[in-house]
C-alpha cells in the first residue's frame, strides 16, 4: 500500500500542473539527453565495432595471418616450405607469393597498381576474392598472358574482362641507350569487388609463373603467405612454424603487419566513449536540478505529508522514483532507438545520400564501400547499466534534501 502511495505522488508530480511547466520542461530536456546518449553511444559503438571486423576480414581476406620470408632474399625451394608449413595442425594453407609495384595502363589510362604473384589454386582458394568476382572468371585464371583486377582500378582503366591492360615494372631493361622500362600487355580473366576501396583500385594477381618471369625470379618466391584455420591462434603457432621451416628465416603475423590500423581504431574509439558518456552526464546533472526545483516548488506539499504521518523514507524514495522515472524511461528509449539506428545504418545512410545527393561515406575516405555495424550485447548492456546508474546516482542528494526538510520550517514561511 504504502510503495503504491509513494508512486501515485511521484507519478503526480511528473506530470506538473501549469505553473510548474518550467520543471515539465527541464524533465524534458533530461529524457531526451539521456535517450540520446544512450542511442548515440550504442550506434558509436557498433560502427566502431563493424569498422574493426570488416576491416579485420577484409585484410587478413587478401593478406593472411603469416608471412615468412627469407632472411637474404628470395625463397628457392618454395614449394617443400609450403607443403611442410600446410602439414601443421591449424594451418588451412600456405601459398608462395611474389610482389611488386608497377604501372598499368589501357585505354590511355594510367594507374599505381601492386602485383600479387599467385598460384591460380591458391587464388581460388581466397575465399574473399573468389567470392566476389564482378566480371570473368577465375577458371581462365591460368597461363602466363593474364590477370585479374579489382573493379575499382578496372573501371578507372576503363578495361573488362576480355580486354588487355599493360604492366610496365619499375626495373627497367639496361640497354646502350640507358635503362628502358619492361612492359608487358595482359588479358584480363576476371575483375573483382572485395568491398574495400584499397584493394579494389589497385590489385593486381598474376599467376605465379608469370610473376616469376616479369620479375625476373625464375624458380623463387618472394614469400610464402600462411593462412591459418583462427587468426587469433597466431602466436601459440609461432614455434610450430618456426619448427617446420628451420633457419634461415623470418616470422610477421598479421597484428604486427596491420597494428596502426588497429590501434588507430582503438583509440579512436576509447575517446567516442569517453565524449558521448559526457552527454548522458548532462542529462544526469539536469535531473538533479529539475527535482532539486521540484523539491523547492512543493516544500508545503512535503510539510503536510510529514504532519500526516510520512516519513522520511517515503519522502524520499517519492523524489527517488520520480528522477528514476525519467532515466528509466529515457535509457529505455535509447536502447530501442539505438538498436533500430545501428540494425538499419546501411538503408538509412543510402536513404539519405538519395535525399540530399551527395555521398556520405566516401570509400576513398573510409577504406570500405559500405557503412558496417556489429552490435556487441556485451557492450550495449553495458551503455544501459551505465545510463541507469547515472540516472540513480543523479536523485540522490535532491531525494536527501526533500527528506530533510523541516516541516515546520516550511509551513510557516509558506
Amino acid at each position: 500500500m504504502a510503495l503504491a502511495f509513494e508512486w501515485m505522488v511521484a507519478g503526480r508530480y511528473l506530470r506538473a500542473r501549469r505553473q510548474e511547466g518550467f520543471i515539465s520542461v527541464i524533465a524534458g530536456f533530461s529524457f531526451l539527453g539521456i535517450a540520446l546518449g544512450v542511442a548515440t553511444l550504442i550506434i558509436v559503438l557498433s560502427v566502431m565495432n563493424g569498422f574493426r571486423a570488416e576491416l579485420l576480414g577484409r585484410i587478413l581476406g587478401i593478406n593472411g595471418h603469416v608471412l615468412v620470408q627469407g632472411a637474404s632474399g628470395g625463397l628457392d625451394h618454395y614449394s617443400g616450405l609450403a607443403a611442410a608449413l600446410g602439414r601443421i595442425a591449424g594451418v588451412d594453407h600456405a601459398s608462395p607469393i611474389i610482389e611488386g609495384q608497377v604501372m598499368a595502363i589501357a585505354n590511355g589510362q594510367a594507374s599505381g597498381a601492386l602485383v600479387r604473384g599467385m598460384a591460380p589454386e591458391d587464388l581460388r582458394r581466397h575465399a574473399l576474392v573468389a567470392a566476389n568476382i564482378a566480371q570473368g572468371s577465375l577458371a581462365d585464371f591460368s597461363g602466363t598472358d593474364v590477370v585479374a583486377i579489382g573493379d575499382r582500378l578496372a573501371q578507372r582503366l576503363g578495361v573488362s574482362a576480355g580486354d588487355l591492360v599493360t604492366l610496365i615494372s619499375a626495373q627497367g631493361t639496361a640497354t646502350a641507350l640507358g635503362t628502358v622500362p619492361r612492359g608487358r600487355a595482359y588479358r584480363v580473366a576476371a575483375t573483382f569487388d572485395v568491398g574495400m576501396y584499397e584493394y579494389d583500385s589497385t590489385f593486381v594477381f598474376l599467376p605465379l609463373e608469370a610473376a616469376q618471369v616479369f620479375f625476373r625470379l625464375p624458380g623463387q618466391a618472394e614469400a610464402i603467405e600462411v593462412m591459418l584455420a583462427d587468426p587469433d591462434s597466431v602466436e601459440r603457432l609461432r614455434p610450430l612454424l618456426f619448427e617446420a621451416l628451420g633457419p634461415g628465416v623470418t616470422l610477421v603475423d598479421w597484428r604486427q603487419i596491420n597494428a596502426h590500423y588497429f590501434m588507430a581504431l582503438q583509440v579512436e574509439r576509447n575517446v567516442m566513449f569517453l565524449i558521448l558518456t559526457l552527454i548522458i552526464l548532462v542529462a544526469a546533472f539536469n535531473i538533479v536540478s529539475s527535482l532539486i526545483m521540484l523539491v523547492k516548488d512543493k516544500g508545503r506539499d512535503i510539510a503536510i505529508l510529514r504532519t500526516m504521518g510520512a516519513t522520511r523514507g517515503m519522502v524520499m524514495r517519492i523524489f527517488f522514483y520520480a528522477g528514476a522515472s525519467i532515466g528509466v524511461a529515457g535509457t529505455a528509449a535509447g536502447f530501442g532507438l539505438g538498436l533500430v539506428f545501428a540494425d538499419n545504418i546501411q538503408a538509412l545512410r543510402e536513404w539519405l545520400q538519395s535525399l540530399s545527393g551527395t555521398d556520405l561515406f566516401a570509400a576513398e575516405i573510409y577504406f570500405l564501400s559500405r557503412l558496417p555495424a556489429k552490435v556487441d550485447p556485451g557492450e550495449v548492456g553495458m551503455v544501459v547499466a551505465m545510463g541507469l546508474a547515472l540516472s540513480f546516482l543523479a536523485t540522490i542528494y535532491p531525494s536527501w534534501r526533500a527528506a530533510r526538510l523541516d516541516p515546520v520550517a516550511a509551513l510557516r514561511y509558506e
